[in-house]
């Protein structure tokens, strides 16, 4: 009888902790099931990259939190920029960009928008940073031409001399007007929201240009010599 316990014992001891690794594989699986999409999509963590983590860091520095790059990253120093501002706002300072920090960040309408559909290698955060730099430099322009202005901000990514992310070429030095002049941060109407989709979905009206400006306002001697491809309403596309 001794023997027979002895022998079981083991046996039953190995049963016992296989399910105990099931149960909280299972579980697991299963918390994550529970989470929609979009909440994932929303949320901004360490490991995060893109627009909107880039307009974090933006905000954190100019008000003092962050002092790296605004490179879209959300490394450490993001982090422990986001604990140091969410400690200051009587937040829980995990870290963690959910729905209260981004209220206390004043970007609700980002949020909001972050469940947005997409079905490419961009984010959902690359689709709102394009449409916001479409609205703030394009409001104004017939629909093909707010998809051009996209199209050139994509095809500086795909570009070797551009920074190789949609928040790098938005937020490069110098890059564009919207920026400079804070109109980056006006919330974008649904059609800039479609155009910047039907940009990333492929359509380019401007055949692969990488530039575009408005002659009658543009005061650089340099873009004038660029080479001309197509004028959609106001903008001159050129390569």
């Amino acid at each position: 009888m001794n023997k027979v316990i002895k022998i079981c014992l083991p046996i039953v001891l190995a049963i016992t902790l296989a399910a105990g690794a099931f149960a909280l594989v299972f579980s697991a699986k299963t918390q994550n099931a529970a989470v929609p999409q979009t909440m994932q999509t929303a949320v901004l963590r360490q490991g995060s990259s893109g627009g909107e983590v880039s307009e974090v860091q933006r905000r954190l520095k100019q008000w003092g939190y962050y002092k790296g790059e605004v490179d879209g990253i959300f490394g450490e120093g993001t982090r422990q920029a986001v604990m140091y501002f969410q400690k200051k706002n009587g937040l829980t300072p995990d870290g963690v960009v959910g729905k209260s920090t981004y209220a206390a960040l004043g970007m609700n309408d980002s949020y909001d928008v972050l469940s947005a559909k997409n079905d490419s290698n961009y984010t959902s955060s690359d689709v709102y940073l394009l449409a916001k730099c479409i609205y703030a430099e394009a409001r104004g322009e017939s629909y093909t031409g707010q998809v051009a202005v996209g199209a050139v901000i994509l095809n500086r990514v795909k570009d070797p001399a551009f920074p190789n992310t949609v928040a790098g070429v938005i937020y490069q030095k110098g890059a564009f007007t919207a920026v400079s002049d804070g109109q980056i941060n006006l919330k974008p109407d649904q059609t800039a929201i479609d155009a910047a989709e039907d940009a990333l979905a492929g359509w380019d009206p401007t055949y692969g240009c990488l530039y575009y400006y408005n002659p009658a306002v543009a005061t650089s001697a340099w873009i004038f010599n660029r080479e001309t491809v197509l004028t959609i309403g106001k903008h001159v596309f050129a390569i």
